[in-house]
C-alpha cells in the first residue's frame, strides 16, 4: 500500500503534465486555423496549382532547416521555455502569412512558422518526457493524441470565423492572442530545473522515440555494440523511412489542398470545404487512441496493412466518384488509415539491429519530413498539368506504398 503511494504523481507532476498537453494542443491549433483560409489567400494572391505547391511547401523546409537547432534551443533555454517562445513565434508568423501581400512574404511567413514549429515540437516533446519520467510510466502517446484534438479544434474555428466573416486578420490575431496566452500560463506549471532530471527507470519506447526526434539521449543506459549494419538492416530502414513518409504525403494532402480541393473543383462552401482537413485529423485522433489496443492483439503488420487498404479505398473510391461528402468521408479514411503509421516505422527502426541506439529513430524522423517538403510542390505541378484530383492521387499510392511495405512490421503474436 505504501508503495503504491510512493509512485502517484505529485500535485506539481500532475499540473505539469496539464501543461505539456496545453502546449500541444496549442501547437496542434495555431497552424489548424490557417489551412482552411488557404484557398482565399492563393485566389487573391494570384497564385496557380504550382506556385501554391511551392509557397505552401516553405514550411516543412523551415521546419527541416531548424530541427537540428532545436536540441541546442532546448539545451539553453530549457524545454518549456523553449516551447513557448516556439509558440509564440508560429503564431506570429502565422499572422503574417495570413496577411501576406505577395507570394514571396507569404512563403517566407511559412519558412519561420515551420522553422518554429519545429523547436516547438522538440520542446514539448522533450518535457513531456520529463514528465514521463516522474510518473514512471508512458503517457507521451497521451499527448499526441492531444494534438490532434488541438488541430479539430484550430480547424473548426476557422471555419466558425469565415461563417461569422470574420477577415483574415481578425480571425488569426484572435487565434495568435489566444494560444499565446494558454501556452505562458502553461508555462507556470512547466517542470523547473535542468533538461537532465531523470528518474530511475528505464523509458518506455515512445519516450525513447521523443528523446531521438528531439535530439536528447533518452536511452543512455543501454550498453554494448550492436553488430555491423547488414544489407537487410538498410533494406528495412529504407522501407521504414518509405512508409513513415507515406504517412506525412496523406497529412500534407489534407492540410494543403483537401480545403481547395472542396472548394474549387467540387464548389463546395468556403466553411463546407473546412471540413476535409478536419475529418482527416479527427479520425486521426480516433485511430491513434485504439491504436496502440489493435497493435496489442493484431500487430503492427497487419494494423499497417489494414489501414493503407482504408486509405486505397476510401479515398480512390472519393476521388473515382467525386461528391463532396464522400470527399469528406474519404479523407477521414485517409486519416485513420495513417494514424499510427509513424509509430509503427519509428519503434521498428529503434529495434534494428548495427544502429546506434536512436540512430534509426531520427534517420526517420528527419528523413519522413521530405514527404511535407515534396508532396505540395509535386501535386501542385500534376494539378496544373492535369487536375488536382488527378494530383490527390497520391493518397491511395501512399496506401499502396504500405500495403507493399508492410511486411517489414512486426506481426502479431501467435
Amino acid at each position: 500500500m505504501t508503495v503504491d503511494v510512493l509512485r502517484r504523481p505529485a500535485a506539481a507532476e500532475r499540473q505539469a503534465r496539464v501543461a505539456v498537453a496545453v502546449l500541444f494542443f496549442t501547437n496542434g491549433a495555431l497552424f489548424a486555423n490557417l489551412l482552411p483560409r488557404y484557398p482565399q489567400i492563393k485566389a487573391d494572391l494570384g497564385m496557380g496549382n504550382a506556385a501554391y505547391g511551392l509557397a505552401v511547401a516553405a514550411f516543412p523546409a523551415g521546419a527541416i532547416a531548424a530541427g537540428l537547432a532545436a536540441g541546442v534551443v532546448v539545451r539553453r533555454m530549457g524545454s518549456g521555455r523553449a516551447a513557448v517562445a516556439g509558440t509564440l513565434l508560429t503564431g506570429a508568423g502565422i499572422l503574417v502569412a495570413g496577411l501576406a501581400d505577395s507570394v514571396v512574404l507569404f512563403a517566407a511567413a511559412l519558412f519561420l512558422a515551420g522553422a518554429m514549429d519545429a523547436i516547438t515540437d522538440v520542446a514539448q516533446n522533450a518535457h513531456g518526457l520529463r514528465v514521463q519520467r516522474r510518473y514512471g510510466r508512458s503517457i507521451i502517446n497521451s499527448f499526441h493524441a492531444i494534438w490532434s484534438i488541438g488541430a479539430v479544434v484550430g480547424g473548426s474555428m476557422a471555419a466558425a470565423a469565415i461563417a461569422l466573416g470574420l477577415s483574415r486578420g481578425q480571425h488569426l490575431t484572435i487565434s495568435a492572442v489566444v494560444f499565446a496566452v494558454a501556452a505562458c500560463v502553461a508555462l507556470r506549471f512547466c517542470l523547473p530545473g535542468p533538461e537532465t532530471d531523470t528518474e530511475p527507470g528505464a523509458e518506455t519506447g515512445s519516450a525513447a522515440e521523443s528523446a531521438a526526434e528531439s535530439g536528447l539521449d533518452g536511452r543512455t543506459g543501454r550498453q554494448g555494440k550492436r553488430p555491423a549494419v547488414g544489407r537487410r538492416t538498410a533494406y528495412v530502414l529504407a522501407a521504414l523511412v518509405l512508409i513513415a513518409t507515406a504517412g506525412t504525403l496523406v497529412e500534407d494532402a489534407g492540410s494543403s489542398w483537401a480545403a481547395l480541393y472542396l472548394s474549387d473543383s467540387l464548389s463546395a462552401s468556403v466553411e463546407l470545404a473546412a471540413s476535409g482537413y478536419i475529418a482527416l485529423v479527427g479520425a486521426q485522433f480516433v485511430g491513434r487512441i485504439i491504436g496502440d489496443r489493435l497493435v496489442d492483439r493484431f500487430g503492427q503488420r497487419t494494423v499497417a496493412r489494414a489501414g493503407g487498404l482504408i486509405v486505397v479505398a476510401g479515398m480512390g473510391l472519393a476521388l473515382a466518384v467525386p461528391t463532396v461528402p464522400g470527399t469528406i468521408l474519404g479523407f477521414a479514411a485517409a486519416g485513420f488509415g495513417v494514424a499510427t503509421l509513424v509509430p509503427a516505422a519509428m519503434h521498428e527502426a529503434d529495434e534494428l539491429p548495427g544502429l546506434k541506439p536512436g540512430s534509426g529513430l531520427a534517420i526517420v524522423s528527419w528523413l519522413m519530413r521530405l514527404g511535407f517538403l515534396l508532396s505540395p510542390p509535386v501535386v501542385g505541378l500534376v494539378a496544373d498539368a492535369a487536375s488536382l484530383r488527378v494530383g490527390l492521387l497520391v493518397v491511395p499510392f501512399a496506401g499502396l506504398l504500405v500495403l507493399l511495405l508492410a511486411g517489414v512490421l512486426k506481426p502479431g503474436r501467435r
